[in-house]
């Protein structure tokens, strides 16, 4: 099976490097520099011409609050891209796994959400991402969804690494205490990807959509907690005061959800994948770390 990877230079599409690089699969990985989603023309060129089996779609735009100043190119990455790839996907009846979001909900829910929950994004970045979702099951290509949140790693920009920075810089640090999610590591992401790929190659499955995130919720104040609590023992330097401060308090551009919980019970059924232990993710992410600067 050839597998096209797009986004290959994001945190994500450098995780599913480490974990597919010693398959078997025939691997193609490419960057945003190499295939421009936005670029349809170039898109279908590329992807006609090298004829994947799967695409997994690890490009998006994910500048949440940038988002709201710039709906249209986070509409253009996140939906109209999407559509290409899935009219593509279709046309060479190929698979398409594509990774979306926890924000397509609105966050007013008191129970995790399972995948045939009522869909209500509350911003821009959220709304592209549900296009997105809907341009993909009405395109008539077999695709796997997948909805996932809080991703961090050791690679790109995310919150784990945006708390060691801060806490580089400051000795008092307020995080949000009042938004619940559960944070997901990506190399446990890419991990579920690939053991979904058996099942694909078999074409024993049916277009689904699957949520994939960490084990426990905790709130973003509870998430660099243990960030920090970790990143002690590996010798970066924390901020000797966290605290907690209510949303209001943080105002963002960006409506975030205030509980943001997947249930994740479905893609374990499947697959059997086990939710991301995002603990040892941090300390995962925290090891490699250090390796990288040592």
């Amino acid at each position: 099976m050839k597998i096209l990877v797009l986004g290959s230079s994001g945190q994500l599409g450098r995780c599913l490097y480490d974990q597919l690089s010693e398959s078997s699969y025939e691997l193609v990985f490419s960057s945003r520099t190499e295939i421009d989603l936005s670029n349809f023309s170039s898109l279908k060129n590329n992807i006609l011409s090298i004829k994947p089996d799967l695409i997994i779609n690890a490009s998006a735009y994910t500048a949440v609050d940038k988002a709201e100043d710039e709906p249209k190119i986070a509409n253009l990455i996140n939906n109209f891209a999407v559509k290409e790839l899935a009219d593509l996907c279709h046309e060479l009846n190929s698979w398409l796994i594509h990774i979306s979001t926890d924000y397509v909900f609105d966050g007013t829910a008191i129970l995790p959400y399972k995948e045939d929950e009522q869909t209500n994004p509350q911003c821009i970045y959220g709304k592209s991402k549900l296009k997105g979702e809907q341009a993909i099951k009405t395109s008539g290509a077999k695709y796997i969804i997948i909805r996932t949140a809080w991703v961090f790693s050791e690679y790109g920009n995310n919150f784990l690494k945006t708390m060691l920075r801060l806490g580089e810089g400051k000795n008092e640090l307020n995080i949000v205490g009042d938004q619940v999610g559960c944070p997901t590591y990506a190399q446990d992401l890419a991990k579920a990807i690939v053991s979904m790929l058996p099942t694909i190659t078999l074409d024993k499955m049916n277009s689904e959509v699957f949520h994939f995130c960490g084990d426990q919720p905790c709130t973003w104040y509870e998430f660099a907690q243990s960030i920090f609590l970790e990143a002690d023992n590996f010798g970066f330097k924390i901020p000797t005061q966290v605290n907690s401060i209510e949303t209001i308090n943080y105002p963002t551009p960006a409506t975030r959800p205030a509980y943001s919980v997947l249930e994740c019970s479905k893609i374990r059924k499947t697959f059997l994948v086990p939710p991301s232990n995002w603990r040892d993710g941090i300390r995962s992410a925290l090891k490699k770390m250090k390796n990288f600067n040592d």
